[in-house]
């Protein structure tokens, strides 16, 4: 979950201010005491923490902070995840994860950009934030290192479909050049295609299709035992939402590993935001119009949650959702209820989301058989 953590500090209490630029070789460090003190920036090479503690002890002899006065840090949220938060954490540091999209930047159409430029305008937002004015970033929600761990499994099962659905459209590429089409994958079934004039595939395609196949099955291997790990490991909420008809083992892992318990939503507002399915309107003077959905959420949460509509329409008939969705946009054509499936995909979510948190089963809805 993205959400914006207020935690006003009194203007009277010694704070070092530290703002992190992350890059893969070097962190730069921009260092402030408040409002009307110059930033100090330094640079200390990438993980290396005895150097940035004396980075840290220089800056607060140059800006006059007295040594038990705590620290508070804060960085972009990127490729380095959240070992730095959980390493500065242990060090006594209050760091704080910044979603980069929400960082306010100058609207000019060119506008200087380099790491101390970044640093400072960081460390700026770090005091605002830290003397109790909102709204000036999000925050990034930082996971426990189990649940993070855990999240692999049904991320990796994606890019494994992925990787084997390219592999079969390649063969399947391979076969148009010739004139052929798919038949059913079984056995050594290449040797027995032929092309549009009745001919065999060449050997050359022949060979290379063979080769596709057999990646192919080490995919589906691949596959099969991340699958089955999913079942074993689910725990009681992905149990739980199982028991519903229309979601399955993969769909519930997914839920739960991406944080539908773990991010401790306060109320669906928070659950529609982190999904992305949230309107954006667009007003000024007499000009008014609807941008549509953000789409600024978990992107993988959003498929798996438009997945989980359409399952729901078919094997929930009877729950509320299901004849909502059906009396706005069965008669209507295709696009309409894409759209609608939308909107349907955002309230089921926080349905289920309440199941899983409160133990309170969707109205309608149908368990599955014990």
């Amino acid at each position: 979950m993205i959400a914006t953590h207020t935690q006003a500090v009194s203007v009277r209490e010694a704070t070092l201010y530290v703002a992190f630029e992350l890059s893969a070789k070097t962190w730069k460090l921009a260092c402030t005491s408040g409002f009307g003190v110059a930033p100090w920036v330094t640079t200390v090479r990438a993980g290396d923490w005895p150097a940035l503690a004396r980075g840290i002890e220089h800056a607060r002899v140059r800006l006059g902070v007295p040594g038990p006065a705590g620290v508070v840090s804060c960085y972009e949220a990127g490729r380095d995840g959240f070992w730095i938060h959980r390493a500065l954490e242990r060090r006594g540091i209050a760091n704080r994860v910044v979603d980069s999209a929400s960082i306010e930047v100058n609207r000019r159409r060119r506008r200087a950009k380099t790491d101390r430029l970044d640093a400072l305008k960081l460390v700026t937002m770090l005091v605002r934030v830290c003397l109790g004015e909102a709204q000036v970033w999000r925050e990034v929600r930082v996971p426990p290192v189990a649940v993070e761990a855990a999240r692999h499994a049904s991320r990796e099962r994606t890019a494994l479909v992925a990787e084997r659905t390219r592999g079969v459209n390649q063969i399947r590429s391979l076969l148009a050049t010739a004139g052929a089409r798919l038949p059913r994958r079984r056995g050594a079934w290449w040797t027995t295609v032929r092309d549009g004039e009745g001919a065999p595939l060449p050997s050359a395609v022949q060979e290379r299709v063979q080769r596709l196949e057999q990646r192919l099955a080490l995919l589906d291997e691949q596959i099969a035992a991340v699958a089955a790990r999913q079942r074993t490991a689910t725990d009681a909420a992905g149990r739980a939402l199982v028991q519903l008809k229309g979601v399955a083992t993969t769909s519930a892992a997914v839920l739960v590993e991406e944080g539908l318990v773990w991010r401790a939503f306060r109320n669906r507002r928070e659950v529609g935001g982190f999904l992305g399915f949230a309107p954006v309107p667009y007003q000024s003077g007499a000009q008014a119009q609807d941008q549509g959905i953000d789409r600024a959420g978990n992107s993988r949460l959003r498929a798996v949650s438009i997945q989980l509509a359409w399952n729901w329409v078919r094997w929930q008939p009877t729950s509320a959702l299901t004849r909502q969705y059906q009396q706005a946009f069965a008669r209507r054509g295709g696009r309409l209820r894409r759209i609608g499936i939308v909107a349907l995909a955002r309230k089921l979510l926080i349905a289920l989301w309440r199941y899983v948190t409160q133990g309170v089963i969707p109205p309608g809805a149908v368990l599955k058989p014990a």
